[in-house]
């Protein structure tokens, strides 16, 4: 499931872009200097995350920083350069510390990349830009999504294969642990609580 075009088609009016079906990178001048984006496979993405988006993003970024190995960084929200039709901006990302002044920061510097799951980014976190990332090298991918199940906030890993494509390692709701690239430890849980604390606080609004 993708996003809703209409909602994009709004935003693009509203601030006046260029009316076009395939971008590429060198078309990104011509974008507000502030304007958060992102561009995968030719199509820009105006991302307009909710304050559960932002806070898991920070709670993972935290988690992460516990084992992030020496000379190696975690940053969230970080353009990421790939190529003329891709510039994605994963959630949390951990980069090399040589490349952490620059943006968008080449891609083939990242470890890991973490994107969490909105209701209009299904789609193109679990394939789009699994895609990309695998394209690119980067050898391990979480997907956290805190939108489909009921049962919780669920996190998925994925490796590279040897194909050069994403396989998915395991899946939890519960406590997520891996070695890889790094020793890391985050406790899905607490972020069921967390959203579920969130829904149960729309009822009183």
């Amino acid at each position: 499931m993708g996003g809703d075009p209409r909602e994009e088609e709004l935003v693009t009016a509203a601030l006046q872009l260029p009316d076009k079906q395939d971008w590429t990178v060198d078309d990104l001048a011509s974008l507000p200097p502030d304007l958060n984006y992102e561009l995968i496979d030719g199509r820009l993405i105006l991302p307009s995350p909710t304050g559960l988006h932002q806070i898991l993003g920070n709670k993972i970024a935290t988690a992460l920083e516990q084992g992030c190995p020496e000379g190696y960084s975690v940053v969230t929200d970080y353009s990421m350069e790939v190529d003329r039709r891709n510039e994605p901006r994963p959630d949390v990302v951990v980069v090399h510390d040589s490349v952490i002044l620059r943006t968008p920061a080449p891609i083939d510097r990242a470890i890991l990349a973490v994107e969490i799951i909105s209701p209009s980014s299904h789609w193109r976190d679990m394939h789009a830009k699994a895609r990309v990332y695998a394209m690119a090298g980067i050898g391990a991918y979480l997907v956290v999504d805190p939108v489909t199940f009921d049962h919780g906030v669920v996190l998925t890993e994925s490796r590279i294969s040897d194909r050069g494509d994403y396989e998915i390692v395991t899946s939890t709701s519960e406590a997520f642990e891996t070695e890889k690239p790094f020793p890391i430890k985050i406790n899905l849980a607490a972020f069921t609580a967390l959203r579920d604390k969130y829904l149960a606080a729309q009822d009183d609004a």
